[in-house]
């Protein structure tokens, strides 16, 4: 699945990359086929395309100003959020230099963040207004915000899969992310079935952190337990794909409210990377529907 991904900007290669986690028919999420009340594929084009500008700009600039000016943007375009996480976790990769090796890069653009970086981050998330975020007694983003980022993304690590790759140099993104896509591509699976697999994996070995807010723990330990069924049964082999509908009927119960986003999240950094080492091709995709060219 290698590619041309290593020719396109940072902010192309965000596009393509939340393009691709977007379309893809991962359980429980909106794609193509499906959508939420008031949110469709559509909005997700739109968000993508609005965050290449910020995104292209990312490296050389405060990782502050890229988060903040990403978030206005995807609201200005979509009118709700429906990327905040993949900008998190998209802004520090994207602030890495060409030619600089990505996992080395971007805990150096973390070590260099200063209060003024945490204070439009903590505007950014208050502009997006994220689901069932609630509200903690330390460094919560409904009050002033601290003078270390990194610091008050240790305090919510347990609880959130994105703010714990700012705490680990985003572990889970290059170690297992990294490992399991290229586990996917090498047993032939196309790029869709790939990500539709990485979502399940990120879902079974890490309760999704949005289910769990809105949800509780148990509710995403159970969604967990799902995903890790599904890829116990082989799927996509033949023969399995009832239980992978049934586990996406499952979450979309409820209104919804068993969306696992956060998962989805940690698939478009993924991919992000996966595109920028051409790791994996990049299909012809026409931004305008987000479908591949004939």
């Amino acid at each position: 699945m290698s590619g041309r991904g290593q020719d396109l900007s940072a902010g192309e290669l965000a596009m393509m990359a939340c393009l691709l986690e977007a379309r893809a028919p991962k359980v429980g999420n909106v794609h193509a086929e499906k959508d939420f009340r008031g949110t469709t594929l559509r909005h997700f084009l739109d968000a993508a395309e609005a965050i290449a500008g910020p995104l292209d700009r990312a490296a050389g600039r405060s990782l502050g100003d890229t988060i903040l000016e990403a978030v206005t943007e995807s609201r200005r375009a979509t009118g709700q959020n429906v990327n905040l996480g993949i900008i998190l976790l998209l802004g520090p990769l994207a602030s890495v230099p060409d030619g600089r090796k990505a996992s080395e890069g971007v805990k150096e653009v973390l070590a260099n963040l200063d209060g003024e970086d945490c204070r439009k981050v903590y505007e950014a998330i208050r502009i997006a207004s994220p689901g069932g975020l609630g509200s903690v007694e330390e460094a919560d983003v409904n009050g002033p915000p601290p003078a270390d980022l990194i610091a008050a993304m240790g305090l919510a690590a347990e609880r959130d899969l994105v703010a714990r790759q700012y705490v680990n140099g985003f572990e889970q993104v290059f170690c297992d992310g990294h490992r399991w896509l290229n586990e996917a591509c090498e047993a032939g699976l196309d790029l869709d079935d790939s990500i539709v697999r990485l979502h399940l994996q990120f879902m079974a070995n890490y309760p999704d952190s949005l289910i769990s807010r809105k949800c509780g723990l148990e509710t995403a330990e159970e969604a967990a337990a799902g995903a890790a069924r599904v890829l116990e049964s082989g799927w996509p082999l033949t023969g399995t794909d009832g239980l992978f509908e049934e586990f996406d009927q499952w979450l979309r119960e409820d209104g919804n409210r068993r969306n696992p986003g956060t998962s989805a999240d940690l698939v478009a950094a993924c991919l992000f990377l996966a595109l920028r080492a051409g790791i994996i091709g990049l299909p012809p995709i026409d931004p305008g529907n987000g479908n591949r060219q004939a």
